[in-house]
């Protein structure tokens, strides 16, 4: 099979959706392996590498013209007439995006969404939402340690002795957890909260201490539970006390970094206006879920309102940081877990022999298929 692998043009994107290491497998296996020029600088894997591995390096008509394509992100306006029609393309395809499916539909794609990939112990090898999340929860403590204008760590000197920070991570997913096990190398003094009741042990033995919101009806008990591995929507009365406690803790904390998202939906909104004002000067706030907010003021914000996306701005004395891709951020790591999470997913419509198998049947196909046959993929 002829694989092909286009350079990622969408702004603030470094990533490649398939390194030299992969490459090699791939050629191995019997593929024709395309590498577009020069797809792999971003991730510092420069074309030399891939062609050791096996691949030729091409243009882009060469890449996007193979039988089964890789990507970061989805395909552009301008790149999707560049696929013949029946061409598999496999990436993390924005399956929400329901524009974005149409169009891949409508030019005779079969494409695959690994965003939709179930959250279960057979699929957590081809998991990108974790891979690169746990990517984005380790860049997000760098970059708030890099803004505050203090240190971390507790540090005694002769001058004195300075406090550690106080982080507050909202959201204990892959992002979160990864957040906390990061703040603490660091040296700082970690809470987090999270809907479900489930990661407390988690959040606990990474060494944070877990806020807790007490449940009070039969309704917020079971919200809490979540679905398939995320958090659902919470009733508007949990919300409420959540609301109070995150704005009395926010008010403590130095930084605070929130990874809250629930997929097809508008993120919560965690750190309000007002926490945001009454947080100390010099604070910082990362959201990771950046452009994904409630509309505000024309704009659409994250977890916080005042977020504005790919920037870092001040607000009443606040740092925000805005990032909406912070794994590219960490480009060679994230690429390298990215194209093993896509090596993974292949041996699933990839016989043995080298031909495309397409198997409804397994429930990870069945769940990943965004579009086949001119028509968007309808879930049961």
């Amino acid at each position: 099979m002829h694989i092909g692998v286009p350079a990622e043009t969408r702004p603030y994107e470094s990533r490649v959706a398939a390194t030299p290491e992969t490459t090699r497998k791939y050629v191995s296996q019997g593929h024709r392996v395309t590498i577009q020029g020069g797809a792999g600088t971003g991730a510092s894997f420069p074309d030399e590498a891939y062609a050791a591995a096996g691949a030729e390096v091409a243009d882009a008509a060469t890449a996007f013209g193979a039988d089964l394509v890789l990507k970061v992100q989805p395909p552009t306006e301008a790149e999707l007439p560049l696929m013949k029609r029946g061409t598999v393309l496999v990436g993390m395809l924005d399956p929400f995006n329901t524009a974005n499916a149409e169009a891949l539909a409508a030019a005779g794609l079969t494409a695959f969404a690994l965003e939709s990939a179930p959250r279960t112990t057979r699929a957590q090898s081809l998991d990108v939402l974790s891979s690169q999340a746990n990517i984005a929860g380790y860049k997000a403590v760098l970059l708030a340690a890099t803004l505050y204008p203090r240190f971390m760590p507790m540090l005694m000197t002769a001058a004195g002795t300075v406090k550690a920070a106080r982080v507050l991570i909202l959201g204990a997913g892959v992002a979160g957890l990864q957040a906390i096990a990061t703040a603490r190398r660091l040296g700082a003094v970690i809470e987090a909260s999270d809907v479900r009741p489930a990661v407390k042990e988690q959040i606990e033995s990474l060494g944070a201490k877990f806020l807790d919101v007490p449940y009070e009806t039969d309704e917020e008990r079971e919200a809490a539970q979540g679905v398939g591995g995320y958090a659902r929507p919470m009733p508007p009365s949990w919300l409420a006390r959540q609301s109070a406690l995150v704005h009395e803790r926010a008010k403590q904390a130095d930084v605070v970094i929130s990874t809250a998202l629930i997929p097809g939906r508008a993120a919560p909104t965690l750190i309000s206006v007002e926490t945001v004002q009454a947080m100390k000067p010099g604070s910082v706030i990362v959201d990771l879920a950046a452009g994904r907010g409630a509309e505000y003021e024309g704009g659409r914000g994250g977890n916080c309102p005042l977020t504005e996306p790919d920037k870092i701005v001040q607000k009443h004395g606040v740092t925000i940081v805005g990032y909406t891709n912070l794994a590219a951020r960490v480009s060679a790591d994230a690429s390298s877990l990215y194209a093993r999470n896509l090596l993974d997913f292949l041996k699933l419509i990839i016989t043995k022999e080298g031909q495309l198998n397409i198997d409804l049947a397994d429930d990870i196909v069945a769940a990943t298929l965004l579009a086949r046959d001119g028509e968007v993929a309808r879930k049961s």
